[in-house]
């Protein structure tokens, strides 16, 4: 097969060169030369069509919206629930899904365990490892307890090769472990290259958009935790999934950041045991005290995460700082941190500038919803007077620098879930306070902090 011409572009200037060069001939910017596939003079070989070509190509016919059928998409479950729950539902014909996440952390056990799901639900599976050979997969899989596992795999990183191999066995889903092994032969830059990675990527999802075959991509990460490779690999794909977890820990979330068939931010609880991962189907049991007693600086929030409500105890410890006093938070957002103590000062009376304070998410889990505002501030005031919130105490609502407490989204499937979870007690914002009452659960609704703190002084 002749290589294509290949060409690199500045990505600051736009300018090309015929070779690369540490700098730019036309701008002087400094290693931003990216290769790529040069378009091809002749009409009709052109793979993407430039503006060379513009006046050769023929209008097509447009349709209005309303004139097309809008059909729901149909899903194939691969019977894992909790990657289900995050996919929207299964596995989505002709979707291209990438997943990433540290290494070791679980990425291909997940994807082995799922092909072979699929492949004894009667659909046919590939997975193509480049990272490992096919004995290794072997291996794995029969760690995991998949005894005569019929996934077929192929230990192959060259893209042309890859394609042939999709067209010819026509999988219904397909795994790429992983996309920064693949390489083209039309690019002569290494393997894990940002356009040998690009370039790859978009020549196995216009084959899956041709063919119908689903293909996972799993994508490295950098030291920062973001995929690695070009931004733009984020684009091309339909789903974006994010495995989470710390790997002294057996516990591992799948979050969809991007998901073009089903909600953003929801997530997948798993818990890596030795066959496997297993999905959790209480995960509010992993973020949940162990405490016999209520301990003070401790308070549970609940928090929504996707369509699901989880309950997360939020840990606060103050002590005594000097000149510079610290502000540490895990799994919370640092800046918020700063504002809500500044509220506390300010409408609470509660002040906190000579101490150091160190607010922590249990379990691993990352929240960024404002929602988690008033669980923060009255277990950093638990802390600092060193009196433990009630047995079965709950708070969450986002609170305003001018001391108010607003609303969180969804606030009666939170109180219900805390309610089936044996919580008796409650703060809530006022306009999240139900019209009927829950049995077994008192709400206190508030308006401002200084209500929430009186409510909270009278009941301990």
């Amino acid at each position: 097969m002749a290589k294509e011409k290949t060409i690199h572009t500045c990505t600051e200037c736009g300018g090309t060169s015929p070779r690369w060069l540490g700098k730019c001939p036309h701008c002087g910017a400094w290693n931003t030369l990216i290769e790529s596939v040069a378009e091809s003079d002749a009409p009709g070989k052109n793979r993407y069509s430039g503006a060379r070509h513009a006046g050769l190509a023929a209008a097509q016919p447009v349709t209005p919206l309303s004139a097309i059928e809008a059909t729901d998409i149909a899903r194939t479950p691969s019977g894992l629930d909790e990657l289900d729950r995050v996919l929207g539902g299964g596995i989505v014909e002709g979707g291209v899904v990438l997943i990433g996440g540290d290494p070791g952390i679980g990425k291909s056990t997940l994807l082995l365990q799922a092909l072979d799901a699929y492949q004894r639900a009667g659909l046919p599976t590939l997975y193509v490892t480049g990272e490992e050979s096919g004995a290794q997969v072997a291996l794995r899989s029969r760690r995991l307890g998949l005894e005569g596992s019929q996934v077929n795999v192929l230990a192959e990183i060259q893209l042309e090769k890859i394609l042939a191999t999709i067209e010819a066995t026509q999988p219904a889903v397909a795994v790429i472990d992983s996309i920064q092994t693949v390489y083209s032969e039309q690019l002569t830059s290494a393997p894990g290259s940002v356009a040998q990675v690009r370039e790859c990527a978009a020549h196995l999802t216009r084959t899956a958009k041709a063919t119908g075959v689903a293909i996972v991509l799993v994508g490295h990460v950098t030291k920062e935790g973001a995929l690695a490779g070009p931004r733009v690999l984020e684009h091309m794909v339909d789903t974006v999934l994010y495995f989470e977890g710390d790997t002294h820990s057996s516990f591992r979330l799948v979050r969809a950041i991007k998901n073009r068939f089903g909600a953003v931010n929801e997530i997948g609880v798993f818990a890596m045991t030795e066959k496997g991962l297993k999905g959790v189907a209480n995960p509010s049991a992993i973020f949940l005290s162990q405490h016999s007693e209520p301990v003070p600086g401790s308070c549970v929030l609940v928090t929504l995460e996707g369509t699901r409500p989880l309950l997360v105890e939020i840990q606060a410890l103050v002590d005594g700082g000097g000149p510079s006093p610290r502000r540490l938070s895990v799994g919370l957002e640092r800046d918020r941190l700063a504002m809500l103590l500044a509220v506390l000062n300010r409408h609470a009376g509660v002040a906190c500038a000579d101490q150091d304070v160190f607010v922590n998410a249990v379990g691993g889990v990352r929240i960024s919803e404002p929602a988690a505002d008033l669980a923060v501030m009255l277990a950093i005031t638990s802390s600092l007077r060193g009196k433990p919130l009630p047995k079965g105490f709950l708070a969450f609502g986002e609170v305003g620098l001018a001391g108010e407490v607003r609303p969180a989204p969804r606030g009666q499937e939170r109180l219900k879930e805390a309610a089936k979870l044996g919580f008796r007690v409650a703060v809530v914002p006022k306009a999240n306070a139900p019209k009927k009452p829950i049995e077994g659960l008192t709400i206190h609704a508030v308006e401002r902090v200084e209500e929430a703190m009186q409510v909270v002084r009278g009941l301990v």
